[in-house]
C-alpha cells in the first residue's frame, strides 16, 4: 500500500470516531439559543400609581401663623439697690421661686428685724391689755387701740420682710430664661421696677393665626345647605418650612367672636406641645386645620396633577395598560392633596411617580405607590 492511500484511510478512521461526539453535541433535546431580534421593543416603563376611591375627606385650610410662648414673665427689681451677683446661667431653665439676682441688702435686713421686734411687742401689749380689760383696769377703747397697733405692726413687718426677701430676686414662673439685661454693680429699682431678664415657658406654645371672614362665611353657608358637614375635630397640624408635618399635633383653643374691620380676618389660636423645645417663640409657621368634611370626595397628591394648554389633568393607566391623560377640575385642599371635583369617578389608577416615562398611548407597568413612613403617619392623622 502506497503512502497516499494510507494517509486517506487514517483520516477516514479518525473522522468515524469523531462523528458520534458531534451527534451527541447536537442532540435534539437541546435547542440552540436564538439571538435577540434586532429592533425589539423595550419592556414597559414602571410607574407608581394610586387607585382613587371616593370617601369622606376633611377640607383643610393652610394659614400663616406665628408662635408665642405659653407664658412670659418679666423679671424686675422690686427693691432699690446695687446688683451684687447674678445667680443663674443665661439661656438655662429655671424653677419658679429660684433666686436669680442678689441685690445689696443694705438696711433691708435691720429694718426687717426691727419690724419683727415691734410686732412681738405689740402682741405682748395686746395680751397684757386683755388681762387688764378683764379686771376693768382699762377701757374697751384702750384695748381696741392695742389691737389696732398689732395690725399695723403686722403690716409693717410684712412689708419689711418682703423687701428683705426681694433682695434675692426670685423667678416668678418656671421656664427658659434669656440673657441678663443688667450686670453686677448696676443700680436697679431707683424710681422704677428695672427690667432684669425675661422668662418664657416653652414646653408648649401658642400658635396665633387668622382666617378669612369670607371663607368662613362660605363654609358656614355650605354646611347649612347640607353640602358639607362640620368638622368635629379640634386638632391642628404645623407644616414646617421643609414641607414636613410637625409630629406633635396641636389643639384649636378658640376662634375670635368678631372680625377685624381693617383686614376682614378672624383671629384664631391653637396650643402646640413642644416637649423637646424644637419650636421657638416668634417662629413663623403654617397652621393646618380641618374646616369642614366632604362626603364621597376623591383626592390626588399635588405632584400627580399636571397643567397643559387645555387645563389641569392627571395621567391614568387604562385597562389596556397604556397611559392616558384625564382632564380634571380641582377644588379645595385636604392636607397636602387636591380634592377632585370632576374628571375622576373612583377606581382609576392615577400615576404619581414616573410621569416623565408615561407618554400618552405608551404601555406602562403600574405598581402601587410606596409611601414613606413620615408621609404615611401624616396621612393617617388626616
Amino acid at each position: 500500500m502506497n503512502q497516499p492511500v494510507a494517509n486517506l484511510i487514517n483520516k477516514a478512521f479518525w473522522a468515524a470516531l469523531a462523528l458520534p461526539a458531534l451527534l451527541t453535541a447536537c442532540s435534539p433535546h437541546e435547542e440552540p439559543k436564538k439571538a435577540p431580534a434586532a429592533g425589539a421593543a423595550p419592556p414597559p416603563a414602571e410607574v407608581e400609581v394610586i387607585t382613587v376611591q371616593p370617601g369622606p375627606v376633611a377640607l383643610t385650610h393652610d394659614l400663616p401663623g406665628r408662635l408665642e410662648a405659653y407664658r412670659t414673665a418679666q423679671v424686675r427689681a422690686r427693691v432699690e439697690g446695687i446688683v451684687q451677683k447674678r445667680l443663674f446661667t443665661e439661656g438655662s431653665d429655671v424653677k419658679e421661686g429660684a433666686p436669680l439676682y442678689q441685690i445689696q441688702v443694705g438696711n433691708y435686713h435691720p429694718a426687717n428685724e426691727a419690724a419683727k421686734a415691734d410686732l412681738a411687742t405689740a402682741r405682748q401689749n395686746l395680751a397684757r391689755g386683755k388681762q387688764l380689760l378683764e379686771g376693768k383696769f382699762i377701757s374697751p377703747q384702750d384695748y381696741d387701740n392695742l389691737a389696732t397697733k398689732v395690725k399695723q405692726a403686722e403690716a409693717a413687718y410684712s412689708r419689711a420682710n418682703e423687701d428683705w426677701q426681694n433682695t434675692r430676686v426670685p423667678a416668678p414662673i418656671s421656664g427658659h430664661i434669656g440673657r441678663s439685661l443688667v450686670t453686677e454693680g448696676a443700680l436697679v429699682g431707683k424710681g422704677e421696677a428695672t427690667l432684669l431678664a425675661t422668662i418664657e415657658q416653652t414646653d408648649r406654645l401658642y400658635a396665633n393665626f387668622t382666617d378669612s371672614e369670607s371663607d368662613m362665611l362660605r363654609l358656614q353657608q355650605a354646611i347649612r345647605a347640607g353640602k358639607l358637614n362640620p368638622a368635629n375635630s379640634s386638632k391642628v397640624e404645623l407644616v414646617l418650612e421643609d414641607g414636613s408635618i410637625y409630629p406633635q399635633p396641636g389643639t384649636l383653643l378658640f376662634t375670635d367672636m368678631a372680625a377685624d374691620p381693617g383686614t376682614g380676618s378672624v383671629a384664631m389660636r391653637a396650643e402646640i406641645p413642644n416637649p423637646q423645645r424644637e419650636l421657638l417663640p416668634g417662629m413663623f409657621v403654617t397652621v393646618r386645620y380641618a374646616a369642614a368634611v366632604m362626603d364621597n370626595a376623591i383626592t390626588v397628591p399635588q405632584k400627580a396633577v399636571l397643567s397643559g394648554a387645555q387645563g389641569q389633568y392627571v395621567m391614568v393607566v387604562e385597562q389596556d395598560g397604556k397611559a392616558a391623560p384625564r382632564p380634571i377640575k380641582l377644588g379645595s385642599m385636604s392636607g397636602a392633596d387636591f380634592i377632585v371635583e370632576e374628571g375622576l369617578h373612583g377606581g382609576e389608577q392615577v400615576i404619581v411617580n414616573g410621569l416623565q416615562k408615561a407618554r400618552p398611548g405608551t404601555p406602562v407597568k403600574a405598581v402601587p405607590l410606596t409611601i414613606a413612613p413620615a408621609q404615611s403617619a401624616a396621612t393617617q392623622n388626616k
